[in-house]
């Protein structure tokens, strides 16, 4: 994986002076791969629990949607050790390349090193290649995040969202959008316990190239909720899918200017 610093958010200077040549790259694109296990038990293992993160049977499934729509996992080590491993999936609708951002785990002694910025940006690597690949090349790039709000319970979150800010990325207003994950547990789980419990959160993004810019339209807004719903709808049972909380009526109409707000000010 060839990394270079214009791969970079705009305020990810540590960042950039940190060598990522030091690191071996890895990128992941099947549960047969040799490296999937060590990746993703260190996803489960930090994301597990929280309902956080898809079973390997799911994310088999999401290794072979392609071509417009490629998943995988990125893992760096040093000297054989895990230094950070994240995943994410590149998919292209309407001409444009929505990157899900699903998980990025740095390592305890390797944060705040300038990794977590490199993590950040491998995923424009995907991105492009999808773009190329269907014949998009100059496609308009958006990497969106679905990420816990800050109810300043947890400082690591804060820490999180503040790193988020600095790399280019802001929320769009969850005013007028009130977003929700769908149900990541177990089918029997689900069943079991009532139904799908869907898991609010807000999306932030960064419009690669194009960071400084304070509103979006209601459309992309739509467009980036519906890539994720294709994502999450080739794999997830449908009834599921179906819940009240991911109604498309919930999305903003197409015309809607949507305000995007600083990650320090203005989230609830």
């Amino acid at each position: 994986m060839h990394l270079t610093p214009d791969l970079l958010g705009p305020g990810d200077a540590k960042s950039a002076a940190l060598d990522p040549a030091q690191f071996e790259w890895t990128r992941i694109r099947s549960v047969d791969d040799p490296l999937f296990p060590v990746a993703y038990g260190a996803l489960w293992a930090e994301f597990g629990a929280a309902n956080e993160m898809e079973t390997r049977a799911v994310l088999a499934g999401r290794f072979a949607l392609g071509p417009a729509m490629r998943y995988e996992m990125v893992l760096a080590r040093k000297d054989g050790a895990v230094a950070a491993v994240r995943d994410h999936t590149a998919i292209l609708v309407d001409g444009e390349v929505v990157v899900h951002l699903s998980h990025n785990l740095v390592m305890p002694e390797w944060r705040r090193s300038g990794l977590a910025g490199w993590m950040r940006a491998v995923p424009l690597i995907a991105a492009r290649e999808v773009a190329a690949a269907n014949g998009r090349a100059d496609a308009r790039i958006t990497l969106v995040a679905e990420m816990e709000y800050d109810d300043g319970g947890d400082p690591k979150r804060a820490v999180r969202l503040a790193a988020y800010g600095r790399a280019g990325f802001l929320a769009i207003d969850p005013g007028m959008l009130d977003y929700h994950q769908p149900d990541f547990r177990e089918p029997a789980v689900i069943d079991a316990t009532g139904g799908p419990a869907p898991l609010r959160f807000q999306l932030l993004i960064r419009q690669v190239g194009h960071e400084s810019e304070t509103t979006v339209s209601g459309a992309r807004v739509r467009r980036f909720v519906s890539a994720l719903h294709a994502l999450y709808g080739a794999l997830f049972r449908h009834g599921d899918m179906a819940h009240p909380l991911l109604s498309p009526d919930r999305l903003p109409g197409d015309d809607a200017c949507v305000p995007l707000l600083g990650l320090a000010t203005g989230i609830s």
